[in-house]
């Protein structure tokens, strides 16, 4: 499995060359073969990269992303069709059972308040983790009762403060949203290689969404993000602290009875999910469960 994130952070020029993406800058000349490369970011506007280069990243499902002026993730590369059956995979997608749509959102919002409740503990905040688990046992399908609602109010106030808002002007926030970024956006990767469309999720329903599908599958992955940003100290979120979020991707966790990067684990997990839903049988899914 590809593992590599490949953060390009100065002037560069990109091309491609006998298997290889050839970085040229002001320290050299290096090469990385594309085998090996799981996420390509393009941190910085000054970098040149080959319409060849990008054809073979996209053809070997390599995640591309370009951020903006202020070095946040802006676009993406996404293929037009990612595997040979892609368009009997959108016919089935869009067909999709609702009730077992609703179950695997039960599956997922579970798990989100989980390791939410995981992560309450690792700070000892025990009394609010309890309360967490309590509200996974109260999760129906679909969340009808909004316990991921509930839950988010909980865990946000004890994990960092009663002031603590969501939307709010801070480095915390920030973290968040750079975090979340990257987290959907390789998320987006596996699904456009598995041959769906993130546009048709299962309960994000946004039509000015591209990425509904990503937005939906994520949810139980964000504890990671947020454990991070409870760590961190950070005042403010240059480059040096957004390559330390970046590199969160090359962290390990137990997913399948086995230790994996998170880069391929969310390939793992978003598989099993679509695993299940083909199959109508939420045991399917392979969750996450530690860092």
């Amino acid at each position: 499995m590809s593992w590599r994130v490949v953060v390009i952070s100065s002037r560069s020029k990109l091309d491609y060359k006998m298997g290889f993406m050839v970085v040229r800058n002001e320290n050299g000349e290096k090469r990385i073969h594309l085998g090996d490369i799981s996420v390509v970011m393009c941190e910085t506007t000054a970098i040149s990269i080959t319409a060849y280069l990008m054809a073979e990243l996209v053809r070997n499902k390599i995640k591309v992303i370009f951020c903006d002026n202020e070095h946040n993730p802006l676009s993406e590369l996404v293929p037009m069709k990612g595997s040979y059956d892609t368009s009997g995979k959108i016919r089935t997608q869009i067909k999709w059972n609702e009730l077992t749509k609703s179950l695997v959102w039960m599956d997922i919002i579970k798990n989100k308040i989980r390791n939410q409740a995981k992560v309450l503990l690792k700070v000892g905040e025990k009394e609010k983790s309890d309360q967490l688990l309590k509200y996974v046992e109260e999760v129906e399908p679909g969340d009808i009762t909004n316990r991921e609602g509930h839950a988010a109010k909980v865990y946000f106030n004890a994990l960092f403060d009663e002031d603590f808002y969501r939307n709010g002007d801070d480095a915390r926030n920030a973290i968040l949203n750079y975090g979340y970024t990257i987290l959907l956006s390789c998320f987006n990767r596996e699904i456009s290689a598995s041959g769906y469309l993130t546009q048709i999720g299962l309960w994000h329903d946004n039509v000015s969404n591209p990425f509904n599908l990503g937005s939906d599958l994520m949810e139980s992955f964000r504890p990671i993000i947020d454990y991070f940003a409870y760590k961190a100290d950070f005042k403010t979120l240059e480059s040096e602290e957004k390559m330390q979020i970046v590199s969160l991707l090359n962290s390990k966790v137990m997913i399948a009875d086995s230790s994996q990067f998170l880069n391929n684990a969310i390939g793992i997990y978003t598989r099993s999910v679509f695993n299940a839903i083909e199959n109508n049988d939420v045991g399917l899914i392979k969750n996450w469960y530690e860092l």
